[in-house]
């Protein structure tokens, strides 16, 4: 069994990376005809013509949706939502929350007005509201299009206890470091492939005269995919799939270590933009936009994150491809890590509309509106790569679907959103403090390991 994990897991390396590495080889392609959907239209599948999914007529109806997604996301996803009222009539409202996604539903539940539909960013939240008996099953026509268009593995991420419940719109690798080229180029460092490598070309950035680094730790989840990376590739999928279920404790060697890790860019001010204090004061997309302005001396040269970046790059006048590119979050083992995640689009009511969107969520329809606007992929393995704005996206696209069931899926989102999808509170707390005092791993270990016992308790 270890040898076939071993090997599958470097196939799935191997493919992403080769994706990532023609990543930073593509321009931008603005002007890419093969780049947007040539003429299909609504309706149509793009780039082969053939019938979209059927859509109830739904005049009247209205549905009301939650999601995290505000600014460049929030504008694209209307795209989809204003498709789906143009085909079926009904009405949608949209409405964008910053709290934790269950205390907002569960609020709007006790209020009597839940949402129609939640878009969760946590497998683990998935799992409570069907607990909770919030979730309605995805209907035939939704299963329908899971079937046809997504591979058993995203399907079973938003399956519960064998009932299909979500449909994954929107994913995401969360192993990429995305680099100002300029910084780069004056202080004469190309991209590194190992984490001692990244190191040393952070040194060398800094003694140019730039930041390595621009973290975003206003949002904690930053720094829980900085941990997940690091630990993924330093102590393997198969600890990194018991951590994620609590099987083994954060007390555990294995997490020291990977603290340890960490500690050496959190540990070192100088290597962070506005050092520690400032990155708590940073949020995700100024990290990234601060690191892509400034001219030849932006505020850091490095941000780490997932390919949704390329939506913030977009506010700047830089590139992709010439001033933006991207590389594959360098190996700290054996072998270089690979972290997803997604949004699951969930039904919280029982109405016809509520089902229609769900299916109309599991299209490639669907996916290629927001496909085309950029920042985004979709696990949806029927839409056609063309639909994607240029060739940094197209080939991360392409690397998902490549990668099929073989990936690894945020271990944050896999657990009790109380304790890995909370702001102020669990691991994305801990982590902020850690940035703080990063020489205090024992005591962070302790402190992650008791917030997850009390979520995991509470969970069952």
């Amino acid at each position: 069994m270890r040898t076939t994990l071993r090997t599958r897991r470097a196939r799935r390396a191997a493919v992403v990376m080769a994706a990532v590495g023609a990543l930073a080889l593509a321009g931008c392609g603005d002007g890419d005809d093969g780049g947007k959907d040539g003429g299909s239209g609504p309706g149509k599948d793009p780039g082969t013509g053939a019938a979209s999914v059927e859509l109830p007529k739904l005049d009247g109806q209205k549905v009301q949706v939650v999601a995290v997604w505000t600014g460049p996301e929030q504008q694209a996803f209307s795209k989809v939502l204003d498709e789906f009222e143009k085909r079926t009539g009904a009405e949608v409202a949209y409405v964008p929350t910053q709290d934790a996604m269950l205390n907002y539903i569960g609020t709007k539940i006790a209020g009597g007005a839940p949402p129609d539909v939640a878009m969760l960013q946590q497998v683990g939240a998935l799992q409570q509201a069907v607990e909770r008996k919030w979730a309605k099953p995805a209907g035939a026509a939704a299963k329908e299009q899971l079937a046809k268009n997504y591979s058993k593995g995203w399907q079973d991420l938003g399956a519960v206890d064998g009932t299909q419940y979500g449909v994954y719109f929107k994913a995401a690798n969360k192993s990429l470091i995305w680099y100002n080229t300029a910084a780069f180029e004056n202080a004469g460092v190309s991209e590194p492939k190992t984490w001692k490598e990244l190191l040393t070309t952070a040194d060398t950035v800094s003694a140019s005269g730039v930041t390595p680094f621009s973290i975003g730790g206003a949002d904690g989840w930053t720094l829980t995919d900085w941990f997940e990376n690091i630990y993924l590739s330093q102590a393997g999928p198969e600890k990194y799939d018991r951590l994620a279920k609590h099987e083994i404790p954060w007390t555990d060697p294995s997490v020291k270590q990977a603290l340890t890790t960490l500690g050496e860019v959190f540990g070192r001010p100088n290597l962070i933009a506005g050092g520690a204090a400032g990155a708590l004061q940073t949020e995700f997309p100024a990290s990234v936009t601060q690191t892509f302005t400034g001219g030849d001396t932006p505020k850091a040269a490095m941000v780490f994150e997932g390919d949704f970046v390329s939506i913030n790059i977009a506010q700047t006048e830089a590139k992709i491809g010439t001033d933006a590119k991207a590389f594959p979050f360098p190996a700290v083992g054996a072998e270089a890590p690979v972290v997803t995640g997604g949004d699951v689009a969930v039904a919280l009511t029982d109405k016809p509309a509520t089902q229609a969107l769900l299916t109309f969520l599991a299209s490639p329809d669907a996916a290629r509106i927001w496909a085309g606007e950029g920042g985004f992929i979709s696990p949806n393995k029927s839409l056609d790569a063309a639909a994607y704005p240029n060739d940094v996206q197209r080939e991360i696209g392409r690397a998902l679907i490549a990668a099929g069931d073989d990936f690894r899926f945020d271990m944050s989102d896999q657990m009790p959103q109380s304790f890995g999808g909370t702001p102020g509170k669990g691991e994305w707390k801990a982590l902020q403090d850690f940035l703080k005092n990063p020489k205090d791993v024992a005591g962070t270990q302790a402190r992650l390991e008791a917030d997850a016992a009390k979520a995991y308790k509470g969970q069952s």
